[in-house]
């Protein structure tokens, strides 16, 4: 009988995390600013999640691609923008929310704190610097596939 009663709580727990696995991953996907400007996707590494730029409303500047220029790091700012990884490092956190992270701004070369809150086909981007009450927030939209 116990371990009928094991094996039961095992198989119970394990479905939890696949559901909860299956509720963090609702992220990934195409996502363009409020401006229009630009399109990042997120995806997964492991158990962390990023987002890199693939798409810009404007990708070049007098024919050549437009470059991280505003990087503070010198040796960066040849790269191009489009395929620059803006968010980094992100956690699950279980309720919709994904925090732990950081969000790149290469208009201003800063790298922010930053949270992540899903709703539906709405993300609310919150970049900050200390804590949270002293940021920013976006909302970015799904791209419809």
């Amino acid at each position: 009988m116990l371990k009928k009663t094991n094996i039961t709580l095992l198989l119970a727990l394990l479905f939890c995390f696949a559901a909860s696995a299956q509720k963090a991953d609702e992220i990934l996907g195409k996502w363009i600013n409020p401006s229009g400007e630009g399109q990042v996707l997120i995806y997964k590494k492991e158990n962390k999640f990023y987002g890199k730029l693939v798409w810009l409303k404007i990708p070049d500047r007098d024919g050549k691609p437009k470059m991280d220029i505003k990087n503070p790091d010198k040796a960066l700012q040849s790269r191009p923008e489009l395929g620059l990884e803006l968010l980094q490092d992100f956690t699950f956190n279980g309720e919709n929310v994904y925090e732990d992270g950081t969000i790149y701004d290469p208009k201003s070369g800063k790298t922010y704190s930053c949270k992540m809150t899903l709703e539906g086909t709405s993300l609310k981007i919150r970049g900050y610097v200390g804590i949270s009450l002293f940021g920013r927030t976006e909302v970015w939209t799904r791209v419809k596939q």
